[in-house]
């Protein structure tokens, strides 16, 4: 187990530079199919996510791809906002979370289908620092209450929204998961949902694949690497689909 664990983490690892995601929107479903609970698999892919967005966002930062300041005030309000993610866990059934999770990658979906690849830049809105608190807030709240650090929901919006440039969108949507993810696993520890063990083994695998993917990132166009993010979220939805339905 604990060798396919770590096989796993530098996949989602990958898959988490190269998308700016925490990994917990591939993580959560291949766990369930592995035959952890939800909720567990939530804990393990919070604990994940800590290793990855940290790691990630220190090398997009040295490459200049991280606008610090705007990200910073998002994620402060994600890390609020995730404080509550115990107590959603606990109170929520898993078959709202399974059905929320779906919802999540469908706007995400919808939203990248409508958003171009190359954005005009004229069209950028600048939000007040309240606003951006307040989107990460929300966001925090429910993303890690689903076991995923919130980028799959933000770097739409970010895209489709406010017209980011996509490789901006995604360095920001990873940072954003730092402070979610340390935000929710503190919420989820303080709750017993966390399984550190697995946690540990896919975290540090993790960090093989992050690297690999934030420079598989750099090199792929705007258009291909926005086709590549919509087939995720088919494979995700897909993956979902068949726990609710199917069992």
């Amino acid at each position: 187990m604990e060798i396919m664990l770590a096989a796993v983490g530098v996949v989602i690892g990958a898959m988490s530079g190269f998308f700016g995601i925490g990994g917990g929107t591939m993580l959560v479903p291949a766990l369930i199919v592995m035959g952890f609970d939800i909720k567990t698999a939530i804990g393990i892919s919070v604990m994940q996510m800590v290793f990855s967005s940290l790691y990630g966002s220190w090398l997009n930062h040295r490459r200049g791809h991280l606008n610090l300041k705007e990200g910073a005030v998002i994620g402060m309000g994600g890390f609020l906002g995730a404080l509550g993610s115990g107590w959603l866990l606990k109170t929520v059934p898993d078959i709202v979370l399974e059905t929320a999770f779906v919802g999540v990658v469908g706007f995400a979906l919808f939203r990248f289908f409508k958003a171009p690849a190359e954005p005009d830049p004229s069209k950028e809105h600048d939000l007040s620092p309240a606003v951006l608190f307040g989107v990460g807030a929300v966001i925090g709240l429910l993303a890690i209450s689903m076991g995923i650090g919130g980028s799959i929901l933000l770097t739409p919006i970010l895209v489709g929204l406010l017209h980011y440039p996509l490789k901006k969108a995604v360095s920001a949507g990873l940072f954003f998961v730092v402070f979610s993810s340390v935000s929710g696993f503190i919420s989820l520890s303080m709750t017993g949902h966390i399984d550190y063990w697995h946690g540990f083994i896919i975290g540090v695998a993790s960090l093989f694949g992050v690297q690999a993917g934030i420079w598989l990132a750099s090199k792929t166009g705007n258009k291909k690497h926005k086709n590549a993010l919509i087939v995720l979220y088919f494979i995700i939805l897909a993956l979902m689909l068949k726990k609710i339905f199917l069992g």
